[in-house]
């Protein structure tokens, strides 16, 4: 048996949650997708702005590597409760999709930074639909929400839009290379 090869690491994703949004890395191999729960790296308010921003509010986290991820068995990040791990014969389809930001009245300052900017903060966002076991059809949507030390030196040559386009871009082509055409789209 071929043993199973890690391809990538998607290093921070957002899963929208009723109580506390959660953070992800995906570590992508050449049979499923493993979300790896990460540790809280700003409180729920600040991880909301973020998943409405589409960039990372707290920049002082460092993003692990693939590399990071070499030692540790493949067993043992699916078998821990916290992570999520997705085989691709489960998956039925994959869309990217970009929204629009509606700042709230209490984000004066988002506000005043987009016009002084002169840009329009948009978010991009995937949805998966997987069948597991013991429930037919599954969704888990996940923001792409890079953090502060992949957006601040692009920031500094690229507009906003920009390096979100090309942060889910990425994604979305490492997802091409493993997943069949017939159920991706953009």
């Amino acid at each position: 048996m071929v043993p199973e090869r890690r391809l990538a690491l998607i290093h921070r994703v957002i899963v929208p949650d009723k109580e506390y949004p959660k953070e992800y890395a995906i570590l992508v191999t050449d049979r499923r997708s493993i979300f790896i729960r990460q540790s809280r790296t700003s409180g729920n308010f600040w991880l909301r702005r973020e998943m409405s921003y589409g960039t990372a509010l707290i920049t002082n986290v460092v993003p692990k590597t693939l590399e990071d991820y070499e030692q540790t068995s493949l067993e043992s990040l699916t078998a821990d409760s916290a992570n999520l791990s997705v085989p691709y014969e489960e998956v039925i389809s994959l869309a990217m999709q970009k929204e629009e930001q509606k700042p709230h009245a209490y984000d004066f300052f988002v506000r005043l930074t987009m016009r002084m900017q002169g840009e329009e903060f948009r978010v991009y966002y995937f949805e998966m639909n997987y069948r597991q076991i013991q429930n037919p059809e599954t969704k888990i949507m996940f923001y792409m929400v890079p953090l502060g030390a992949y957006f601040k030196p692009r920031r500094q040559t690229l507009t906003r839009e920009t390096i979100l386009r090309e942060y889910a871009t990425d994604a979305f082509e490492i997802f091409q290379k493993v997943l069949p055409a017939k159920i991706m789209s953009s």
